[in-house]
This record gives structure tokens, C-alpha cells and sequence, in this order.
């Protein structure tokens, strides 16, 4: 297309920001975008952002002014903002950075193609609204391009947990959960594709509840063996969880539906109760290690992986301890970890902070922890032979990677194996974040 214009796409943040990147490239396409990873290049740069870490929205003023020398260059550039950051901050980023032309947030991505419309006009654009209408049902339809092997799929968004010191509710909004049928339909589309493994999204996604084809809500359960029943979809995860939504039906689903993998990110935040009735968990640590024994119950080989801050306002040293008790309980297979950060909206933002020394001192002691159980479940995959899906060829000459059963990265010497293919591998090393094997 000689003619086409190009989108340059920077995502920060989770999955579901990838996810929604896709999706928004692909609403531009149909105003004749076609993508760039040359921000030098494009007719338009859009920044897909995240509200979760610390200053993030600083942190997207601070690009934008590096971003505004491309439109300097070249008057005709449009700056475009979506995401989290774009929905709380609104119009505040235009009036901060007078370079942007088009604002928008993470529940009206679908009208990009209108808002880039007004842009052509030279009007700026601004949409930050919860809309009625679901916003799945307006994009347009995907081109029928070939697809990487592993793929997400956001089946539901939004949150309606109010932990203390996230702002997904007030970003992302209410639960909203797609209905089975088009949560199928997308899924069809995608191993039509090529795509063997689907990652089920969702900023709470085992509160799914979507409505199912016999007019009755279906839990992220129903909907798993639904989707298993797909012929050539393989393999089938879900992120991010929360505790009180690991109902019965969907912890039996990992010991009986094979296509569901055996890993789960199940966040807890902390093992001491007092800090958790202060985050708004509504749940206790022994709630949380209850649930995780009936997971291992149903999948004893499961691979868990976890969320932990530390130094969140009123954390002793006592909390903190229980937290690494909690941990040496669960024993994880990975797991991320951080400071305590103040999101500005929020209830804890409000509180004091725990004294910054002692926060970075618990965060290494955590992480050296957590390092530790992930070493060593790897360590025990060695000489175990698993099932790889292989994605896309490594750094050295006939080498190709791709992903366990277990979500581990492996690195074979394969040259004969193409994209997509699932190989059996045994695994002959590990090392600090990736497995080594060799085909069987």
C-alpha cells in the first residue's frame, strides 16, 4: 500500500494492554493504518499506558516530550494517548502536553477510527467515557493474517474488588464480562490463524460470568471446556485471578481438562492478615493457602505464581514475616514483587508510608526468597521430559524457543521444527530465567 499511513504502538503495562494494542492497530487499520516499530516514521504514535507502577503517569509526560521532536520534524504527526493513564488523567494530559491531538481510554478504543477523523480535521480528540455499547461488538474485523502460535483473548475487564491500593476500578471500571458467543467466535478466528495456545484475559478474570449460549451466566469453568472443545486450540491459561473467585468448578477444570495448563498466577499481596484487611483483600492468608491446596489437590504438578508488595502503610516487621511464611508454605514456581507505591485517588494513598529503608531492605529479602523457589523449580525440571510449544527461532543458528507446559521459556537446538509445532523435550539445563533441551 503506497499509500498507506503508519501507526508506531508503544505498550506499557499487562497483557490486556497488548491485547488492546492489537485490537487498536487493527481499528486504524481500516483508516488506512498499517504499523511501524520506527517512531521516526510514523504518521501517528500512540502510547498504550499503564497506571499500575510507581509515577506512571510522569513517566508518560516524560515520553511525550521526547515523542513531541517527532511532531516538530514533521507538523503532520498525530500524538495519541490511550489506556489507564489517558482515562485518569483525561484532559489534563493535552493541557500538560499541548502536542497530543487525541485522548483516549481503555473503554472507547472502538471509536478510535472517528477521533482520528476529528485529528485530520486539525481538531484534538478526547474520549474518556464508560460507553453502553460493547466496545468488542464495534471494532472491525480482523484481517485473516497468520498469528504467532500463543495469542490472549480478553474475556472480561474490570474490577469490582476495590483493593486499597489499585486504581483498575476506577480506570478500567465495573466487571463486564463478554458473552460466550463472541468469546468463541474470536477464539475460531485465532486457530484459524495459526494460533495453538489462548491466554484468557481479564483485570479479575476468574469472576467471569458471561452470558453462555443457554441464556444462563457461565463461569470461567464452562466457558475453559467450551473452548477446549475447539479443534487444534492445544492449550488454554487464564490471568490475573483473584482468591475469592476460585470456585469449585474451575479448580476441578485442572485436573480434568487437559487443555488447561498447569500454571496459575494467583496474587496475595501479603501473608499477614492485618495488612490484608487493610488492603481490602477480604480474605486471610489461611483462605489464600486453603485455596492453593485444593488447586494442588486437583493438579499436584501445578506451577504457582504469585504477586507480593511489601512495605505497604502499617506493615511491621512481624507482617513482613508472615509473608515470607506464606511463602515458604506455597513454595512458588515465580512470582513478582514490589515497593509499595501510592496511587493518587486511592485509600491508601492516604495513609503513611513505611519508612523507604526498610521497604527496599524487605523487597531484596523477598525477592532473594522468591529467587531461590524459582531456581529451584527449574532445577527440577531437569531431566524431565515435557511438551513444548515452539514459538520463534532463538539467538543462535538453528535454535528455537518456546514455551512448557508450565509456562517455563525453552531453548532447543531444533532446526527441523516450525513455529506452532507442540515437541516433546528433554530438559538438560536451566539457567537464571529460561530451560535448555534437547528434542526427543
Amino acid at each position: 500500500m503506497a499509500d498507506a499511513k503508519k501507526l508506531f504502538i508503544k505498550t506499557y503495562g499487562c497483557q490486556m494492554n497488548v491485547y488492546d494494542s492489537e485490537r487498536m492497530a487493527e481499528a486504524l487499520g481500516t483508516s488506512g493504518y498499517v504499523t511501524t516499530d520506527r517512531p521516526d516514521d510514523a504518521d501517528m504514535i500512540l502510547l498504550n499506558t499503564c497506571h499500575i507502577r510507581e509515577k506512571a503517569a510522569e513517566k508518560v509526560y516524560s515520553e511525550l516530550g521526547r515523542m513531541k521532536a517527532f511532531k516538530a520534524a514533521r507538523p503532520e504527526v498525530k500524538i495519541a494517548v490511550a489506556g489507564c493513564v489517558a482515562q485518569a488523567e483525561g484532559a489534563e494530559i493535552m493541557r500538560r502536553q499541548p502536542a497530543v491531538d487525541l485522548v483516549v481510554g481503555p473503554q472507547s478504543y472502538h471509536r478510535l477510527p472517528a477521533l482520528e477523523a476529528e485529528t485530520a480535521k486539525g481538531n484534538t480528540a478526547l474520549d474518556t467515557d464508560f460507553p453502553e455499547e460493547d466496545k468488542f461488538e464495534h471494532m472491525p474485523a480482523r484481517p485473516k493474517a497468520r498469528r504467532a502460535p500463543a495469542a490472549f483473548l480478553t474475556v472480561q475487564e474490570g474490577c469490582d474488588k476495590f483493593c486499597a491500593f489499585c486504581v483498575v476500578p476506577y480506570t478500567r471500571g465495573a466487571e463486564v464480562s463478554r458473552p460466550v458467543d463472541r468469546v468463541l467466535r474470536e477464539a475460531r478466528d485465532l486457530v484459524e490463524r495459526g494460533v495453538r495456545e489462548i491466554t484468557l484475559l481479564g483485570q479479575n478474570v476468574n469472576a467471569y460470568h458471561g452470558v453462555g449460549e443457554d441464556g444462563k451466566d457461565w463461569g470461567l469453568a464452562r466457558l475453559i471446556r467450551k473452548l477446549a472443545e475447539i479443534d487444534g486450540l492445544a492449550r488454554i491459561r487464564f490471568t490475573t485471578s483473584h482468591t475469592n473467585d476460585m470456585e469449585d468448578d474451575l479448580i476441578a477444570a485442572h485436573g480434568d481438562c487437559d487443555k488447561l495448563m498447569p500454571y496459575l498466577h494467583l496474587p496475595v499481596q501479603s501473608g499477614s492478615d492485618k495488612i490484608l484487611k487493610l488492603m481490602n483483600r477480604k480474605h486471610t492468608a489461611a483462605e489464600y493457602l486453603s485455596v492453593i491446596a485444593r488447586i494442588r489437590a486437583a493438579r499436584p504438578d501445578i506451577l504457582l505464581s504469585g504477586d507480593f508488595i511489601v512495605g505497604f502503610p502499617g506493615e511491621t516487621e512481624e507482617d513482613f514475616q508472615d509473608t515470607l511464611a506464606l511463602v515458604r508454605a506455597v513454595n512458588y514456581g515465580q512470582a513478582y514483587s514490589f515497593k509499595y507505591s501510592s496511587r493518587p485517588g486511592t485509600p491508601a494513598a492516604e495513609r503513611a508510608l513505611v519508612d523507604p529503608s526498610e521497604a527496599d531492605d524487605r523487597l531484596q529479602r523477598l525477592q532473594a526468597l522468591l529467587s531461590e523457589q524459582q531456581k529451584a523449580a527449574q532445577l527440577a525440571m531437569v531431566g524431565r521430559i515435557v511438551n513444548v510449544l515452539f514459538e520463534k527461532p532463538g539467538r543462535l543458528e538453528g535454535q528455537m524457543v518456546g514455551k512448557s507446559d508450565h509456562l517455563h521459556a525453552v531453548h532447543v537446538y531444533a532446526p527441523e521444527v516450525s513455529r506452532g509445532e507442540i515437541r516433546q523435550v528433554r530438559i538438560t539445563s536451566s539457567s537464571s530465567n529460561s530451560l535448555a533441551g534437547e528434542l526427543i
